[in-house]
């Protein structure tokens, strides 16, 4: 029952715009401009949308207040606003927000200044933290500078204590943010000062420290409250066991939290679950803070909260800590990858085509993940983790980070009895982006090398800007395209030869076994032909009831073949009202054998920060 509720509670990433259909586009666009308009008629300029997730939208807006009749001053603030289509007492839970809010006054979490309605419509405003989230932080940058970490840890404790010791006329009433992430916090680079936001899943305590119950009277005691938890689930990428399980809420919780964010930023991944391979000793952090995180997010209860008693008691302590910025963490390349030199925007989406690894790692039947057909599963897929071990949450969290960069690719990793051998493509668009993919290519080889299993798991990455996209009334009638639709292919720098014997074929891996949606004969006769020209990259189709979106990067690497290449992709196009059923069908080409191989490695071995930090690598 648990498990049903956990799946289909939260939706952390928003699916591209450029995978929606022509009506779902529309009205997303819609409904932005409406929540622009609105915040217009407050007499707000400069708007502009900062962020979306499952339960509504945030923007930044800028009003003029009157100080004297000689001077203004601008204010920045951010707007959310909950999803008109959610059910009331989802919606409410803004409302809520904007309560356990207004009751916080600490300079490194942002004011509230105002909730209010239009009509039915919920809008919570607030000052504008300075800076990026680390989540963008952590994507530009790989592993943040020790400097950092130690700066972020240290006002992470300060409001820690703060909210363990809050109270209200007196009486003690802790309160649990409930979703610290690094995504919920902003970091000004400048100032190296942070701002907690999100204050969505907070509650109030309802246990201390020492687990002992928050009530204030003999009757609070006896309530049914002392049973039944009032915590809400935050980011499973980043809250402990205690919350995932249903506990009660504990001033606890957040010191997870909190270890599992300057974890994740320290090592550059997203998510907690990476620490038994990747631990937080190994990560070049000062030794004390390194063991700290390490007992904080430890299986052991006690170790655990011993870790965060000490974490809090000492981390102004370990603030002081003298670090080099000079000090070079050098981070060895083990997977190969291109930097294109042009300049292009896109929208990178993941799709892993062999989702029955979540299968056997988390004995999901075949029933359970047989309906969903949406490319971006595996962007939503968290939801469906439990009953995995943490390693293999790692490696899926770590392949999904890879679509947070700009790149196109693929990535086919096959383990062995005796260690991984792993096939890769990928181009990234962004040069100053490449030390942190090296470090999140790094991770995933780590975590895959902890995996023992026989296997595959394969992954496309392509740009959401390609997608075709081809609508019917109904599922009884053909998907027809326009004369104008044509699948875009690109040539590489130089043309490659022939050479059969160091090409990753479409059906080398054989057919998937969890893609459902099986391509007329006339397609697959034409794709067979397509894999025998030189070229590499992935052509995927998803068909839903009533929207048919075929995804690509391809990439033609024997230039002599280009006219050849053209025709066969145009018969696919004119094929596709041959097309019937609903799934999706994946297929995906490396370029030549450049096979990496790995020895299993159950967990990588300690390095700290050295103890003279004038020492240079």
């Amino acid at each position: 029952m648990y498990q049903s509720k956990l799946r289909h509670f939260y939706i952390p990433d928003e699916q591209s715009v450029y995978l929606l259909s022509h009506l779902d586009a529309k009205k997303l666009k819609d409904w932005v401009t409406l929540c622009i308009n609105q915040l217009q008629h407050l007499g707000y300029e400069d708007i502009c949308l900062i962020g979306k997730g499952a339960f509504g939208f945030a923007f930044s807006g800028v009003i003029t207040e009157q100080i004297t009749t000689a001077n203004c001053l601008q204010k920045k603030q951010v707007f959310k606003f909950s999803r008109v289509n959610l059910s009331q007492h989802v919606q409410d839970r803004l409302e809520e927000e904007a309560y356990m809010l207004s009751l916080i006054n600490h300079p490194l979490v942002p004011k509230l200044i105002e909730f209010q309605r239009i009509k039915k419509q919920a809008i919570l405003a607030m000052e504008l933290a300075k800076g990026d989230d680390l989540e963008k932080v952590s994507l530009k940058y790989g592993p943040l500078p020790v400097s950092w970490i130690i700066e972020i840890a240290a006002q992470l404790a300060d409001i820690l204590v703060y909210l363990r010791t809050f109270k209200i006329q007196g009486n003690n009433k802790p309160i649990v943010h409930g979703d610290i992430k690094p995504s919920n916090i902003v970091f000004n680079m400048q100032t190296c000062n942070i701002g907690l936001i999100d204050w969505g899943s907070s509650v109030f305590a309802q246990l201390d420290e020492k687990g002992q119950f928050l009530g204030t009277n003999i009757m609070d005691l006896m309530s049914s409250d002392i049973q039944q938890t009032n915590a809400r689930l935050g980011d499973v990428y980043f809250i402990g066991d205690d919350q995932l399980n249903g506990a009660l809420s504990s001033v606890r919780f957040d010191e997870h939290g909190v270890a599992s964010t300057l974890y994740a930023l320290a090592s550059g991944q997203s998510s907690r679950f990476g620490c038994k391979v990747i631990s937080a000793n190994a990560l070049g952090l000062p030794k004390e803070l390194a063991k700290t995180l390490t007992a904080m997010m430890s299986e052991d209860l006690a170790l655990r909260e011993r870790g965060g008693d000490y974490f809090i008691t000492n981390m102004k302590h370990m603030g002081n800590i003298v670090t080099n910025d000079l000090y070079n963490n050098h981070c060895k390349v083990l997977l190969p990858f291109w930097i294109s030199p042009e300049t292009k925007v896109i929208d990178t989406v993941e799709y892993s085509s062999r989702k029955s690894f979540l299968r056997v790692e988390s004995n999901q039947t075949t029933e359970s993940l047989h309906h969903i057909y949406d490319v971006q599963f595996d962007r939503y897929y968290k939801n469906y983790m439990q009953g995995m071990g943490d390693t293999e949450k790692a490696f899926i969290a770590a392949v999904g980070r890879l679509a947070k960069f700009p790149v196109v690719g693929g990535i086919s990793i096959h383990w062995k009895n005796n260690g991984v051998l792993i096939d890769s493509n990928l181009t990234l668009f962004d040069a100053d982006m490449k030390p942190s993919f090296q470090s999140s290519l790094n991770n995933l080889v780590h975590l895959a090398r902890a995996i023992h299993r026989v296997g595959i798991f394969k992954s496309c990455l392509f740009n959401a800007k390609d997608t075709l996209h081809i609508e019917r009334l109904s599922a009884s009638k053909p998907f027809i395209p326009n004369d104008k639709l044509k699948f875009p292919f690109k040539l590489s720098d130089i043309s490659w030869p022939e050479n059969q014997s160091r090409m990753h074929s479409y059906f080398e891996d054989g057919d998937d076994p969890d893609e459902y949606l099986e391509l007329p004969d006339v397609i697959m006769t034409v794709i067979k032909k397509l894999n025998n020209i030189h070229h590499s990259g992935c052509i995927i189709f998803e068909a839903l009831p009533s929207h048919l979106k075929i995804h690509s990067d391809l990439t033609l690497l024997n230039h002599s073949l280009a006219f050849e290449f053209k025709v066969l992709l145009e018969q696919m196009i004119k094929l596709i009202p041959k097309i019937s059923g609903v799934g999706i069908s994946g297929f995906m080409k490396l370029p030549y054998k450049d096979s990496r191989f790995f020895k299993h490695q159950s967990q990588l071995p300690d390095k700290f920060y050295p103890a003279n930090p004038k020492f240079k690598s």
